[in-house]
């Protein structure tokens, strides 16, 4: 086992690199890889990475969101989160932004909590998460359309929503993720 314990990097030789769709926020690559003797061929989600926010207010209750996600068929609960698609923008930053304009809310204190890649073996898509405390009214609400027109918002206890989580009552990974995180930190772990 190394130590420390880590990834590790590895970058093969890549033969041929193909765009097979662009998308509006994202775009499907297909890489022709040279590996040990042979090729690989793999497709993948090529992504721009996304931030998610762990919003915790003064009474310990986490801030939830929900909305539809058409490839489950399903409104899940999930943190709020957003796209890194403006260029050059911080993680932070977007953390920031997205916590507005899904919430309407602002926060007085930002920790990073970690970064992990969301479904590695199709998609590129790296996460950065954040703990946001101090929560109060953004100056103004933002407007809303399509699945984010009708975003609910719900204050849960931490405790609450983890055990939610264990319980396979909330599956959404971001949401998993982030709040496991947070209890540990909270925790002082």
């Amino acid at each position: 086992m190394p130590d420390p314990l880590r990834d590790e990097r590895f970058e093969p030789e890549v033969l041929d690199s193909s765009l097979v769709f662009e998308g509006a926020v994202w775009d499907v690559r297909s890489d022709r890889v040279r590996y040990g003797d042979g090729e690989i061929v793999r497709q993948y989600l090529d992504h721009t990475g996304a931030v998610a926010i762990v919003a915790i207010d003064d009474e310990d209750r986490v801030l939830l969101i929900q909305q539809y996600r058409h490839p489950i068929r399903s409104r899940d609960w999930e943190l709020p989160a957003g796209l890194l698609d403006v260029d050059g923008e911080d993680p932070l930053a977007a953390a920031q932004r997205e916590l507005a304009e899904e919430t309407d809310l602002v926060a007085a204190h930002w920790e990073p909590l970690l970064s992990a890649y969301a479904t590695p073996g199709s998609s590129s898509e790296i996460v950065h998460f954040f703990l946001a405390t101090g929560l109060s009214a953004a100056p103004s609400a933002h407007p809303r359309e399509d699945e984010e027109a009708d975003i609910r918002t719900e204050r849960v206890p931490l405790a609450d929503a983890v055990g939610a989580v264990l319980a396979g009552r909330m599956r959404n990974a971001l949401l998993v993720i982030g709040l496991l995180a947070a209890e540990r930190r909270r925790a002082g772990e």
